[in-house]
């Protein structure tokens, strides 16, 4: 193993297994906050101190029960693919080993996307997975490194948990690491076994329990006709991250779409120098390949994903179809476009508080629930798991269905495609129905839910928070606001399954011509804050639904927003990082 830890203070002892253990005395380390998203940090940081991850992950162990509990129990591991993945995985089957598991499902070269970690974990009767990743977050030696745990069930760990951990990395005095003379082979698929089977490290190639799975929900013969077409082409970016491995077996293969439908399909430790987040701004070349007025050849569909492959973007030949749009859209259709739903029927819909409206509509046309939770997927999972919604989505580019319990970036392309292959089922050949058409439909039917979103990326901490705080005060009718303002309130939730209560999660401020707007500080960040805000207007529906320009509709509200917040005065930022 190439991680040295810094204490020598260390013994030798065996496990049942008879592999001999290596015991290391160690000490708490600050910075080890662990939320839902597990714990994200500059790679440096775990690179200049060894102990950084054992100590982590030594406290997940101990939080889970210790080896009373992880005795004879399965592990799933994989990742993102950024860099110090691999050596990270090195050390955590080193610790499995020495805290009792007795088997470790490892993705070929450590990969596997998050969605498929969901998936694998019941399907393996496994007690959890890890599941190494900062997500969207850039990579490399100077960019970020993350890992969080998802339960039994596929979904991410809840609060009580990620408390747990932090409470133990405060008092951990020791760490343990099973000695296997020598790094386990991780590049192919096969079985090491240790101790005459005792403790097995399973490599197991990282697309296929995952395409077993999609096959069951969607019907590919369609899709398979769908990329037949000679008037339709696709092309998704996969950003250099993990979903590359799976876009070219489902998409390039599978489908018959051709490897030249996927873009960046290798992944890369440093995810080519980019930045993984399937948005306007970081997946621009996708966004310039989708653009008629820049590419002659534009395909008529796009999707993008990111760093651990359950996020989505989707695009239309020449129009970007915002995750608001998008899941509504999922929904009208799942039950005649999708197999999974035309069997089980659409049980309700969830949407989180800063995704805008427009699932909404769809919930009332269809009679069944809508409910409005706050951000983070644990929420979603809990009334899954209650068997009250079947399909949700949060504006973060986060659409899925109780099909797993993670979101799922590939599931929501697929879904896609499989309305476009429902509406052009008997369509000539010249007479396709396209991304666009499919938008101005739905707008016409049910109103256009204008939204955008702007996010200040990397700002100082004190200064996010006074902004929150001084809007806090308009909430509490402590501070005055401006005459167009109807309402500021704080969201709160009360969840209608355990009745746990979620509060502090974010600010809403409806205006008096219909508008509303977010504001909430993001913990996906290494460093910093990030402040997001979101902003909605409704339009009513009528028979022509022009695609008018997002950014002229929404001027004076976002002006209104930006000047109520004082914006630039707080966090002394002229402009938004991103705008989505």
């Amino acid at each position: 193993m190439s991680q040295t830890p810094q204490s020598h203070d260390n013994q030798s002892s065996a496990l049942a297994t008879d592999i001999p253990v290596l015991v290391y005395k160690t000490e708490p380390i600050s910075g080890q906050t662990t939320g839902t998203s597990g714990m994200r940090k500059k790679t440096s940081v775990l690179v200049s101190n060894p102990s950084f991850l054992p100590n982590w992950v030594q406290s997940l162990f101990d939080a889970l029960g210790g080896p009373s509990v992880l005795s004879g129990r399965t592990l799933i591991l994989g990742g993102d693919g950024r860099f110090y993945n691999k050596t990270a995985a090195q050390t955590i089957l080193r610790m499995a080993a020495a805290n009792g598991f007795a088997r470790v499902i490892v993705g070929r070269n450590a990969l596997l996307t998050t969605p498929a970690v969901s998936a694998l974990i019941p399907a393996r009767e496994a007690l959890g997975g890890i599941i190494l990743t900062a997500s969207h977050n850039p990579a490399g030696l100077d960019g970020d490194w993350g890992i969080k745990y998802n339960t039994g069930s596929g979904a991410p760990a809840l609060q009580a948990l990620t408390d747990a951990i932090y409470e133990k990395t405060q008092k951990i005095f020791e760490y343990k690491l099973a000695d296997f003379g020598a790094d386990i082979d991780l590049s192919s698929e096969g079985i090491t076994s240790f101790a005459e089977g005792k403790f097995v490290v399973e490599v197991i190639n990282p697309v296929d329990h995952y395409l077993t799975m999609l096959r069951s929900i969607f019907d590919f013969d369609a899709l398979r006709e769908l990329m037949a077409r000679p008037d339709f082409s696709m092309l998704f970016d996969a950003m250099h991250a993990s979903t590359g491995e799976y876009a070219r077996v489902i998409f390039g293969i599978e489908l018959g779409a051709g490897f030249r439908a996927v873009l960046n399909a290798d992944p890369k430790e440093d995810f080519g120098g980019g930045h993984p987040d399937p948005n306007l701004t970081y997946a621009a070349d996708l966004v310039d390949a989708l653009d008629p007025t820049k590419n002659a050849d534009a395909p008529q569909f796009g999707a993008a994903s990111d760093g651990d492959g359950d996020r989505n973007m989707i695009l239309g030949r020449g129009v970007f179809v915002s995750p608001a749009d998008s899941v509504a859209i999922i929904a009208d259709y799942a039950s005649k476009a999708i197999p999974y739903f035309g069997k089980k029927g659409l049980k309700g819909v969830a949407r989180s508080m800063p995704t805008a409206s427009a699932l909404d509509r769809v919930a009332e046309e269809k009679g069944v629930p809508l409910f409005y939770t706050p951000t983070g997927w644990k929420y979603f999972t809990n009334l899954m798991d209650a068997g009250k919604i079947n399909i949700c989505g949060e504006e973060s580019f986060g659409t899925s269905s109780d099909h797993i319990r993670e979101k799922d970036g590939v599931w929501a392309v697929l879904a896609w495609l499989s309305i476009l292959a429902f509406e052009n089922r008997d369509k000539e050949v010249g007479q396709f129905v396209t991304v666009q058409e499919i938008l101005l439909a739905h707008w016409r039917k049910y109103g256009r839910t204008f939204n955008l979103r702007y996010d200040y990326e990397a700002v100082d901490a004190a200064d996010a928070e006074l902004l929150m705080l001084n809007l806090k005060g308009m909430a509490a009718g402590i501070v005055p606001y401006a005459e167009e303002i109807r309402r500021v309130l704080e969201f709160e939730y009360k969840d209608p399954v355990d009745g746990s209560v979620a509060s502090n999660q974010g600010i809403i401020v409806q205006t008096r011509t219909g508008g509303r707007v977010v504001f909430r500080l993001s913990g996906t960040g290494s460093e910093g804050a990030t402040l997001r805000i979101y902003f909605e207007l409704y339009e009513a529906p009528s028979a022509d639904m022009p695609n008018k320009d997002l950014n002229v509709v929404m001027k004076d509200l976002v002006s209104l927003a930006l000047d109520l917040a004082r914006v630039e005065e707080f966090i002394d930022r002229k402009a938004p990082t991103v705008i989505t």
